[in-house]
């Protein structure tokens, strides 16, 4: 196929490149067209120098100093482009702790019997986290550890007294919660009011940032900012950490595996469904109804081959890891799969789905179902998803999907015969029975410079940003430096299409990071879950940190979002900065407009936190400040 080379800038993937040329050569609007016919975008936005939180607005900050200086009501530059963040925070943070809490209200039903559509899969990791949280399991029945799980998970996110969430006190490091005590008593004494870090509850602190960023309230961009924080850790230490554990009960620790990725595991002739969104709930009864004898009768029955079930986003990286279902794409592919002409059915549930879908399934055959009460679609066909009628839920979604194979229009089905194979399943359990069941082998690999530090990755995708490019260059410019990469969301999917996650990749590795990935069998790049799974990366820096007796920050550790697009993005960079891991950031947040706001984040958060945030657009020239920020932790630590 001949691609034009205005697709080619779009996307380096070349399965996408082809589907763009099919969406191009079909006169079919995808994400890039509505990106297009959008420019040129609000300059006073992109530098946050705009508030709309009252009828007096919009109210714009001139950033060239000719203008107006303050809003209406005399907000000044830092102080909207802090209420702007931190409610980016509040919405990523409120996002990804919903996603938690609706696993807590499972396993509690399941825990007293109310569901009997879900089971308790794994007993092992149940004792675990009723260890951490300090549940007495010695003679009682694992529903009755299950329930006080629930009770400690559910509490905090609705207590109302002044102590810490029970799990960030029961998983963060003791000298990471000793340090934010103090950073809370310094701002505190400096400031003369009272400034908290330590999340109280989940949903309280996102509460917090909505009171205190309504029109005539908090105007410091320090104490807005530090309330920003607060927050994410409620998010990142609490409501994810939260969705990851208890998901890991319910339907097993994620465990190392082969998968393929991209949309080549799109099949010509078997029924093909798409679970996209970021909640597993559903999507594991999809992936169990589906494999079902029955099922499979009835798509023969139809005339298919049988049914294939593929992922998108994070509920694909969720059943991905747990079950080794093919991967068909990241964010900026869920339009270009429905394009394919191959999709029976595309079920969603909720975060990162385009509205866009619904109107561009109609150009096609497909269904396209919304499952959930808190994402609605007009024009899509919406079945709701309960968790005491899951199996019948999933069985009409399943049903549906064969019964629309009949529609299919095979002479229209173009599908890129593109496809990677990928080691995925690296929960901080799998790394560690890789390395032994201990993390001393990986921090042995680190003190030797065989490995000389490690970089988290996490996801999205951003049209603004060659689709997939940023991810792949830097992630190859890390390992050629000896530097460990893992990572989570639509950076995961990227590098697994790439080919990153394989172990033969260990080739293209510095001879330390060869080395050891030779010796262990695994990849230079880990694939440790969905976004929500950012959480897995906070333990095992956790681990690590209390295994050499330091604090997360002395670690040789640097995170990346090189392709941020969501809320949820801002509130994950934030918790990293706030556990003192330095982020780096490309596009550009809306902060440029406000001298203070980019000071706090840039500077002053690492003096106080040990993590901070930089912004760099070149993925060579970004590799290269982690390496130094890397090899300048090693020299403090002595190794």
């Amino acid at each position: 196929m001949n691609i034009d080379e205005k697709i080619k800038a779009k996307s380096v993937d070349p399965a996408s490149r082809e589907m763009l040329q099919v969406a191009a050569d079909q006169n079919i609007e995808t994400v890039w067209e509505r990106l297009e016919k959008q420019q040129p975008q609000c300059g006073f936005g992109e530098l946050g120098l705009c508030c709309r939180i009252c009828a007096m607005g919009p109210c714009r900050i001139d950033p060239f100093g000719e203008g107006a200086q303050k809003g209406a009501c005399g907000a000044g530059a830092d102080t909207i482009i802090a209420r702007n963040l931190i409610r980016m925070i509040a919405g990523g943070a409120a996002a990804h702790s919903d996603h938690g809490r609706r696993p807590a209200l499972l396993l509690k039903d399941v825990a007293s019997g109310k569901n009997k559509n879900y089971e308790l899969v794994d007993v092992e990791k149940l004792k675990a986290v009723a260890a951490r949280l300090g549940i007495a399991c010695k003679g009682r029945k694992k529903t009755a550890i299950a329930a006080d799980i629930a009770d400690i998970a559910l509490n905090d996110f609705g207590k109302q007294d002044e102590e810490t969430l029970a799990f960030v006190k029961a998983y963060a490091p003791v000298k990471r919660l000793a340090r934010w005590q103090k950073i809370a008593t310094d701002l505190s004494a400096a400031t003369e009011k009272t400034i908290g870090i330590l999340p109280r509850g989940i949903d309280r602190e996102i509460v917090d940032i909505m009171h205190r960023t309504h029109f005539g309230v908090d105007h410091d961009p320090l104490s807005l900012i530090a309330q920003g924080v607060r927050a994410s850790i409620g998010d990142g230490w609490g409501g994810s950490l939260i969705a990851t554990e208890i998901q890991d009960i319910l339907f097993g620790t994620p465990k190392i595996r082969e998968a393929t990725a991209n949309l080549g595991v799109l099949s010509k002739d078997q029924v093909n469904i798409v679970v996209h969104g970021h909640e597993p709930i559903l999507s594991e009864k999809i992936v169990e109804i589906a494999s079902s004898k029955v099922m499979e009768k009835l798509a023969r029955k139809h005339g298919a081959q049988g049914i294939n079930v593929v992922g998108m986003c994070c509920t694909g990286n969720e059943v991905l890891m747990r079950h080794g279902i093919p991967i068909a794409g990241n964010e900026l592919q869920q339009e270009l799969a429905i394009i394919t002409g191959a999709v029976e059915l595309m079920s969603v549930d909720v975060q990162c789905i385009f509205p866009a879908l619904a109107e561009l399934c109609k150009c096609y055959h497909t269904h396209f179902v919304a499952t959930s009460d808190q994402a609605g679609f007009p024009g899509a066909t919406h079945i709701q998803f309960e968790e005491t009628e899951a199996d019948q839920c999933a069985k009409k979604i399943v049903t549906m999907a064969i019964e629309n194979y009949d529609n299919r229009n095979h002479d229209r089905v173009y599908i890129p015969e593109i496809t990677n194979s990928a080691m995925v399943g690296f929960s901080v359990e799998a790394i560690l029975d890789a390395l032994g069941g201990t993390p001393e082998p990986l921090l042995d690999a680190i003190k030797s410079g065989a490995i000389k530090g490690v970089v988290g990755i996490v996801g999205c995708n951003n049209p603004k940003v060659t689709h997939d490019f940023y991810h792949i260059e830097l992630a190859k410019a890390l390992i050629a430096k000896d530097i460990l990469v893992i990572g989570t969301g639509c950076w995961a999917i990227a590098a697994a299409k790439a080919g990153l996650m394989q172990t033969e990749t260990a080739k293209d590795a510095g001879p330390g990071l060869r080395a050891v990935c030779e010796a262990l069998k695994i990849p230079p790049c880990l694939h440790m879950g969905s976004c929500v799974d950012c959480s897995r990366m906070l333990v095992l820096a956790g681990a690590l940190a209390d295994a050499l007796g330091v604090d997360i920050d002395d670690l040789p550790l640097v995170g990346s979002a090189p392709e941020w697009l969501t809320e949820k993005a801002v509130s994950i960079g934030t918790f990293f900065v706030a556990s003192g891991v330095p982020v780096h950031l490309w596009p550009m947040p809306p902060i440029a407009g406000g001298d203070q706001v980019m000071e706090i984040l840039t500077k002053t958060a690492g003096e106080v936190f040990g993590g901070y945030f930089f912004v760099e657009e070149d993925p060579l020239k970004a590799a290269d400040e982690m390496e130094k920020i890397i090899n300048k932790k090693r020299q403090a630590l002595g190794i």
